[in-house]
């Protein structure tokens, strides 16, 4: 069995040390090889499992996917081969099913404007030099520290009722004329429950098996062929770039700032906290990296998600094997078999994606119960015991604490889901905060003015000579 990870190897990664690059190489070998051993002892232990968990960001994946392939955005084979590679790395270095998804801005624009290729990665390229160089200088690192944690909870519950909505969508509301699609949803929901009560049968990877009869039942006129990748690239000229920036990529900063990274930074720790707390600095870095290398080549513009890592957690996942998994099966389909993808992409049933995606928003939701818990990070603190033996304990909150915390948190939530926008909600519990931060201090102020009033009029009778 694998060594566990150590005590100072739960030191975030982005914490500040002066070593040498030996022994930094020396470190992160030593890291990689614990958290590859611990992807193949889980693999080992819950293999159905870790393979359903990897399907669980389907419902996010495919309509945004196929949108793109259906309007000539983007090339299939280069997508699937840039994110596969992308999802082996990822869960490599990670070791834990961080997701690789659409960056889900620019697809909608991109969608709805049916840009070419060049217009679309000029706006991937323009987002990844931006988050890139917000990692590289530290400014990342430095927000996450900073941001208060309710407007992070605020962000995690807000993509998840987004999700909630969102599922809304792949369910008809006429039941006389979709019998056959309630029908289903009534199939799937009896499978759902008799997943709960036998927890090792692996609900997505069954629902995705299932559909796999429909790439010949249903398109039994339409012959996919097998086809070798042949990649090619996509220069973007001055005036795709700047039209792919401005209009997909400005709007894309804040929602990969926001919830690629720091929601994402958080979650990961919440949800697997035996693995080495995962560095915004990397997960800033990754998203940079795998952009700027694979838009060159009409890929699809890819970012990680707190709503992708959650829903893969629901469903099974617990290491970077479920995705490295996933990465190896988009990787041949890329390099082989595009045409197939494009095929079960389009025959899978909406139902399906629509029961994904509300269990996804549940489960990401479901994050903002501990913000005023012993599980809220920024309540800890050390404090020092009888023998000098430091002990880490929460900080109680007062009430009038614990109500200005969950309001800040409902305020971020609510003008996520009325304006559709991270960043508005972002803005608004951060204006929020801010708010409360002024209110106290003016109270203090006015306390210790009363105080030194006070102090003045206190005049003795007599004064020593």
């Amino acid at each position: 069995m694998a060594e566990p990870f150590s005590e100072h190897e739960l030191v975030p990664p982005e914490a500040p040390r002066i070593i040498g690059l030996k022994a930094y190489a020396s470190h992160e070998l030593q890291r990689l090889k614990k958290i590859q051993q611990r992807n193949v002892r889980t693999f080992r232990q819950r293999p159905l499992q870790e393979m359903s968990g990897a399907f669980g960001d389907l419902g996010t994946l495919m309509p945004l996917f196929l949108g793109l392939a259906q309007n000539g955005s983007i090339s299939v084979s280069s997508t699937l081969v840039f994110m596969g590679l992308s999802n082996i790395i990822t869960g490599v270095y990670f070791g834990i099913p961080l997701p690789v998804q659409p960056m889900k801005a620019i697809a909608a624009v991109a969608i709805a404007g049916k840009y070419t290729p060049p217009q679309l990665a000029s706006a991937g390229l323009f987002v990844a030099a931006i988050v890139g160089l917000l990692s590289i200088t530290g400014l990342v690192r430095w927000f996450t520290r900073r941001i208060p944690l309710p407007i992070v909870k605020g962000i995690q519950v807000g993509t998840g009722l987004s999700l909630i909505i969102s599922a809304g969508s792949y369910i008809p509301l006429n039941l006389s004329s979709h019998t056959s699609a309630y029908l289903a949803l009534l199939a799937i929901l009896l499978f759902l429950f008799c997943c709960s009560i036998f927890p090792k049968v692996p609900f997505v990877l069954c629902i995705v098996l299932l559909c796999v009869p429909g790439v010949f039942l249903g398109y039994h006129n339409y012959h996919p062929y097998l086809s070798i990748w042949k990649p090619s690239v996509a220069v973007p000229s001055f005036a795709d770039f700047r039209f792919g920036a401005v209009n997909a990529g400005l709007g894309q900063v804040p929602l990969t700032t926001l919830n690629s990274i720091i929601a994402v930074t958080y979650l990961a720790t919440d949800l697997i906290p035996e693995v080495p707390e995962t560095s915004a600095t990397a997960i800033g870095c990754s998203v940079s990296l795998m952009n700027l290398v694979g838009c060159w080549f009409s890929a699809m513009p890819l970012c990680h998600g707190s709503g992708g890592l959650a829903s893969q957690y629901r469903f099974g996942a617990r290491s970077g094997a479920s995705i490295i998994f996933l990465g190896f099966i988009k990787l041949l389909l890329g390099l082989l078999a595009s045409e197939y993808a494009v095929v079960y992409s389009r025959i899978f049933w909406p139902v399906p994606l629509g029961v994904l995606l509300f269990l996804a928003g549940v489960e990401l939701a479901k994050m903002g119960e501990s913000l005023n818990t012993d599980g809220a990070r920024d309540l800890w603190r050390k404090s020092d015991e009888a023998g000098g033996e430091a002990e880490r304990k929460p900080r109680s909150l007062t009430s009038e604490e614990r109500m200005r915390r969950w309001t800040v948190m409902i305020a971020t939530v609510g003008a996520i889901l009325a304006f559709k926008n991270d960043g508005v909600g972002f803005i608004a519990g951060l204006l929020l905060h801010i708010t409360y931060e002024l209110l106290d201090r003016i109270q203090a102020w006015r306390i210790g003015s009363q105080g030194t009033i006070r102090l003045n009029n206190e005049r003795p009778d007599e004064l020593p000579e």
